[in-house]
């Protein structure tokens, strides 16, 4: 069936000479040698970082919000822009994984699992804003819907806030079951490998005793089917919900029904972008170019520039609506406080258009979307856009209210806010760091799955039977 629909014309996705053992032993290697000094510096670089957002959530916790700079006109500032932008990193590693898998796009494999990892870890971090932005964070459980046992403790069913806890939580169980029982068959394979008792344990307790029986496989992949079912419609509706925070208000700037598509692409896009910044580095320090090949890394500089330009419409849709509308308001929005290079935060929106729109645009040529380093650079810096334009979405709608009282404002960050920030990046990371040392980085099993029809040497193969058969043909018809 693979023969039948495997093009030839496409690049191989396993490159080398590789059979099913020194898959394995490339793969599982990293996990059971010890950590290089490279690996003890980042680990701890991230720890540090975490440390320091401990104490910055510390001081919020004990001093109280008074700590960031928020005022009666800015009452989200920093604390939101990042959980939004946070959440938009985490699209990317469930979509690889449910809606690919969906769609039979091979190329998946290779990426699917750091991606994955990546989405849990990313939810984990933003999770945690909207909860230390209530402030009094002890009483966090009146924001869950409880019974009449408790008299009129109701949470309100019409906010947006609450739909985002329903829809990220439900978003969060979904992807760690996805990537969990995609890790099954590996740690099981692991497992096998170990030499020492510490290591079967473990390994053979968190692969609830796989055997690789047909029944096991059977099971494996009916229950992949369903996950990716589920998860499918959870990528398009977690950030259609986080733009109901905004879009359901009645606030120039966020009043707007473009909000959910407009989102989901811009989620889409800089969650990819994370992906190529975290697997370029991984496919370099574990030596997997082999696996992660470049033909990966263009497939995913495709999707960049797909929905880099997807997002630059909604941009220029937004300014066509305030001019059109005729609406005072959103044309202050928009003209002034937002496009106006003047304004106080002008600097930020003309670096989104730029980081966001305008940059993505050299993924046009072939050349560039193959070279690894300039692939490196390049999702750095949308990642750097896309957390400008969360940014200005929250702040240049609200900074200047209708009082002239408020405008004498200009937000900054203080210290704990920024601190707060760099904390999430040190869970992530330390998280990361963690999983590419403990866990296979690949899907092992599924680069198996796909060797026999993708892999260079088949394609070879296949090559020279096509030429056999050509060469047979002109043969006969000569005679």
């Amino acid at each position: 069936m693979h023969l039948k629909y495997e093009s030839q014309i496409r690049e191989p996705l396993v490159d080398g000479n590789k059979d099913y053992h020194q898959i394995t032993e490339d793969i599982i290697r990293p996990i059971e040698a010890k950590p290089s000094k490279l690996w003890y510096i980042g680990f701890s670089i991230s720890v540090a970082l975490l440390l320091f957002g401990v104490y910055s959530v510390y001081r919020d916790v004990t001093y109280g919000i008074g700590q960031w700079n928020l005022n009666k006109t800015i009452g989200w500032g920093w604390d939101i822009t990042n959980f939004v932008w946070w959440v938009g990193i985490g699209h990317a590693g469930t979509l690889i994984s449910a809606i690919l898998l969906l769609f039979r796009q091979g190329w998946r494999t290779g990426v699917n699992r750091a991606a994955e990892a990546m989405t849990i870890f990313a939810v984990m971090c933003a999770g945690q804003f909207p909860i230390f932005h209530m402030g009094r964070v002890w009483l966090a459980f009146f924001i869950f819907p409880y019974g009449n046992t408790r008299g009129p403790v109701w949470v309100n069913f019409d906010s947006p806030l609450l739909w985002d806890v329903f829809a990220i939580s439900t978003y969060f169980t979904v992807s760690l079951l996805f990537w969990y029982s995609g890790l099954i068959p590996d740690l099981a394979t692991v497992r096998d490998r170990a030499k020492t008792k510490f290591r079967k344990f473990f390994y053979g307790t968190l692969s609830f005793g796989w055997t690789g029986s047909t029944k096991h496989w059977q099971r494996h992949e009916a229950l992949s089917l369903v996950l990716a079912g589920l998860a499918t419609p959870l990528v398009l509706s977690v950030h259609t919900i986080v733009s109901f925070d905004f879009a359901t208000s009645v606030i120039p700037g966020w009043h707007t029904t473009i909000f959910p598509p407009y989102f989901v692409a811009g989620a889409i896009f800089s969650g990819f972008a994370m992906v190529q910044t975290l697997l370029i580095v991984v496919r370099k320090v574990l030596n997997l170019q082999e696996y992660i090949t470049l033909g990966h890394i263009e497939a995913m500089n495709k999707v960049i520039v797909l929905t880099g330009s997807i997002v630059g419409c909604a941009y220029l849709t937004e300014l066509f609506m305030a001019w059109y509308s005729q609406n005072e308001y959103e044309a202050y929005a928009f003209f002034y406080s937002r496009a106006n290079i003047f304004s106080p935060y002008g600097w930020a929106y003309w670096g989104m258009m730029f980081c966001n729109v305008v940059s993505p645009q050299v993924f046009w040529f072939r050349k560039l979307r193959r070279n690894v380093v300039f692939t490196f650079f390049m999702s750095v810096i949308v990642n750097i856009g896309m957390w400008f334009e969360r940014f200005v979405i929250i702040v240049t709608s609200i900074y200047r209210d209708y009082l002239p009282s408020s405008w004498s404002y200009y937000y900054s960050p203080t210290i704990w806010e920024i601190g707060f920030y760099l904390g999430t990046f040190g869970l992530f990371f330390t998280c990361f760091f963690l999983f590419a040392k403990y866990f296979p980085t690949i899907a092992v099993a599924e680069i198996k799955y796909v060797l026999k029809t993708s892999g260079e040497n088949y394609k070879e193969r296949m090559d020279k039977v096509e030429e056999q058969k050509v060469e047979e043909f002109a043969h006969d018809y000569a005679h």
